[in-house]
């Protein structure tokens, strides 16, 4: 052989690039790939039967028929039939046999005689799901005005082979007459030797699951699926559809997210019992006020306050009480049994997100609660629904958000700022239903704490008792017990009411905790920009260095103060009445300053009087009940409106020994249904809220014999609140 020429090299050997001295190696991959990828990204038998139906929907398919059964030659078999459009094979050999294929990734969307649909099979799956089944797949598959192929394929001999080279499929054209004479095209797959014998439990969990398949959002004949099995003799059918109950829920919010990430949703309660009166609301979220709850903890990190990025979609969640009386209930009412409405919700259970048209997120039960609502729920049990009472659907479009990406297995969002946004969102529409589902579930009936109080009390018992004393009804001996039991219920109540006091100082604390942090960062930021200004200029003395100190002086002067503010909130010692007197405006004013930086971001205008007025309550305490109205006032004051306005006015109540305050609002103002409600615990509009704010605002002015109340409806048409303070005594 002539030296210049080159044998080319077989599998193993290395080729001499001629470039650099490097040889190459190339790559090689093993046919037993295919098994350890079917493992990996198909996580069960019930995914993988979904992923070949969902090859039929992107063959433009209107039915599929799904069946099991035992064949004397072939052992226990799975064939899976469609109507759809079919592979020429052209289409088998460029598409379907070649690994990880693009050809769906460039024509996102299937078009034919069916019509047209958003393919939804892009990571090539289906063949991985065949040989995750069983062991040899037979595939029948003809296009419109084409042959019809036939394909075989041995798993365990195509893993045999040394390399991908040397691992066939072997075609034919089919010998028989068409499989498909009605509509002239479609696929038969045909699993012979699986791996395992389905038993009735797991076939029917596979119906349940193909009916979460297709999005409620998506008419139903437009994809139908028919499940068969024999079972002993007879072969026996599954219906995939969800039950009626299903389709009537106790709590249902339905709605859209638009282009720029804000909620409006129509809110609806029907209660099982036509005793109770039905409910619909229209409610909405800004994504502002989204942006603003999440951003803090870093869950927003690369997102803009302005619009969120996501993309817009449409959801539906629907909820239920699953008490012993709910369920029984429901029962009566669909004639089935407890135990079916139990399963039917846990089958379905969970947010289900679906991309145009069919299901994407989750594909297994271990991953139902991937947006966490289980863990957040432990926070307010009771009031926030776990994945076990909701059923919720999320239709998104690979066009209108085109990085909510799903992962190859088809069980979590891939990480990103859009998915981050897309969840904060979602999250909070959750919250929507929650606050709504409060209000329909009897909060009705609590009462407010100084009312509870008012009842821990024997004085009508003791009235009584003197009365019929001085009828000569009744005995010293027994006035003398109840003036006991008076005196010791007395000093109970008022040992009880502190604590409260005390629980709701500290409840304070964690709600301006949040507060805290944000201010301080950014006095912290100013100062050391300051301390970083005068080191560099020091040198040179050029006149600025004493501005710049004082800037910094400035700020931190401003930290300690705001650290003396809240230090009696954190306090576990502090005792009432021992803190100097407060001027009522002045503390008005720092407030205002203190929530500075988000009034500005809304362009709100505070108003306060220039009176001064000296009020006898902590300082801390004061800032707690003005804070908290005001953040209210801030959170509903969405940039959308025309006037964002809160005005402080005074007024003497009592002989000037009391001061009265009113704080109004241009917010959307206090719903009819929550006048009464929301000073109650828990209570909250607010998404994200804790229910305490307003909560903790009227027990503290109640701790100085004051009250606190909304007035509906407000004065400058959004809310008003109005409470009472004691006057420092002049003297």
């Amino acid at each position: 052989m002539n030296v210049l020429q080159k044998e080319k090299p077989h599998a193993g050997q290395t080729q001499d690039a001629g470039k650099g001295g490097f040889d190459r190696l190339p790559f090689r991959i093993h046919p037993r790939v295919f098994e350890s990828l079917g493992k990996d990204l198909v996580t069960d038998d019930i995914v993988a039967v979904i992923e070949l139906v969902k090859n039929s929907y992107d063959a433009l398919a209107r039915n599929v028929r799904i069946r099991f059964y035992t064949d004397n030659s072939f052992g226990y078999c799975l064939e899976v039939e469609d109507d759809g459009e079919g592979m020429t094979k052209d289409v088998l050999e460029h598409a379907w046999c070649v690994v990880a294929t693009p050809f769906k990734a460039e024509n996102p969307l299937a078009k034919g005689t069916g019509g047209k649909r958003r393919v939804v099979g892009e990571k090539g799956l289906g063949r991985l799901s065949t040989l995750r089944i069983g062991k040899r797949l037979h595939m029948l598959t003809q296009a419109q005005n084409s042959p019809c192929w036939e394909v075989k394929i041995d798993w365990p001999a195509f893993g045999k082979s040394d390399s991908l080279s040397e691992s066939f499929a072997d075609i034919r054209k089919y010998p028989g007459k068409s499989p498909f004479p009605e509509t002239g095209s479609g696929t038969r797959l045909t699993i012979h030797d699986m791996s395992d014998r389905w038993e009735r439990n797991k076939i029917s969990d596979l119906g349940n699951n193909l009916s979460r398949l297709i999005s409620p959002f998506t008419l139903s004949d437009e994809f139908n699926i028919s499940l068969e099995y024999t079972d002993g003799f007879f072969p026996e059918k599954i219906k995939i559809e969800a039950p009626e109950f299903l389709e009537n829920p106790k709590y249902l919010i339905r709605g859209r997210v638009d282009e720029k990430g804000n909620v409006r949703a129509e809110y609806r309660f029907t209660p099982v019992s036509s005793a109770e009166p039905a409910r619909e609301k229209t409610v909405y979220e800004t994504w502002g006020n989204i942006y603003g709850s999440r951003s803090n903890r870093g869950d927003l990190e690369y997102s803009s306050p302005e619009r969120a990025s996501c993309g817009p979609f449409d959801f539906e969640i629907r909820a239920w009480d699953l008490s012993a009386d709910d369920t029984g209930k429901m029962a009566d009412r669909f004639g089935i049994k407890r135990s079916q409405i139990r399963k039917a919700i846990r089958v379905h259970k969970g947010l289900s997100i679906y991309r145009d048209g069919v299901l994407v997120l989750p594909k297994s039960d271990k991953n139902r609660d991937w947006l966490g609502l289980d863990l957040r729920r432990v926070s307010r049990i009771g009031t926030r629904l776990s994945t076990n009472q909701i059923l919720g659907y999320v239709s998104v479009s690979a066009e209108g958000n085109p990085e909510i990406r799903d992962t190859s297995d088809r069980e979590r969002l891939i990480s990103s700022p859009e998915v981050a946004e897309f969840e904060a969102i979602v999250a909070t529409v959750v919250a929507l239903l929650e606050t709504e589902r409060d209000k329909d579930r009897g909060d009705r009936k609590k009462q407010k704490l100084e009312s509870l109080f008012e009842k821990l009390s024997a004085r009508d018992l003791l009235d009584k008792v003197s009365r019929l004393l001085a009828d000569g009804k009744v005995d010293v001996f027994l006035k003398d017990s109840v003036e006991e039991h008076f005196r010791n219920l007395e000093e109970t109540k008022e040992d009880i009411r502190k604590r409260f006091v005390d629980y709701s100082r500290m409840a304070t604390i964690g709600t301006i905790a949040e507060m805290l942090v944000h201010e301080i960062r950014n006095r912290t930021a100013l100062i050391g920009f300051a301390l970083k200004q005068i080191k560099s200029h020091a040198a040179s003395r050029n006149g600025t260095l004493e501005e710049e100190y004082d800037t910094a002086y400035s700020s931190l002067d401003a930290l300690e103060r705001l650290t003396d503010t809240f230090l009696p909130l954190a306090n576990r010692n502090f005792a009432r009445g021992t803190r100097p007197v407060s001027i009522l405006e002045e503390q008005i004013r720092n407030c205002v300053k203190i929530r500075g930086t988000g009034m500005a971001e809304r362009d709100i205008t505070c108003r306060v009087p220039e009176s001064e007025t000296p009020v006898a309550v902590d300082p801390g305490e004061l800032d707690a009940i003005i804070l908290n109205l005001l953040q209210n006032a801030e959170y509903w004051l969405d940039k959308s409106q025309s006037r964002r306005e809160i005005d402080f006015r005074l007024d003497p109540a009592d002989k000037e020994q009391r001061v009265r305050v009113y704080v109004h609002d241009t917010g959307p103002g206090v719903d009819d249904d929550d006048v009464d409600r929301i000073f109650l615990p828990g209570v909250t509009g607010k998404p994200d809220g804790i229910g305490m704010g307003l909560t903790v605002a009227s027990e503290l002015v109640a701790a100085y014999g004051g009250n606190m109340s909304a007035i509906h409806p407000g004065v400058m048409g959004g809310a008003s609140f109005v409470f009472d303070l004691p006057v420092q005594s002049q003297k």
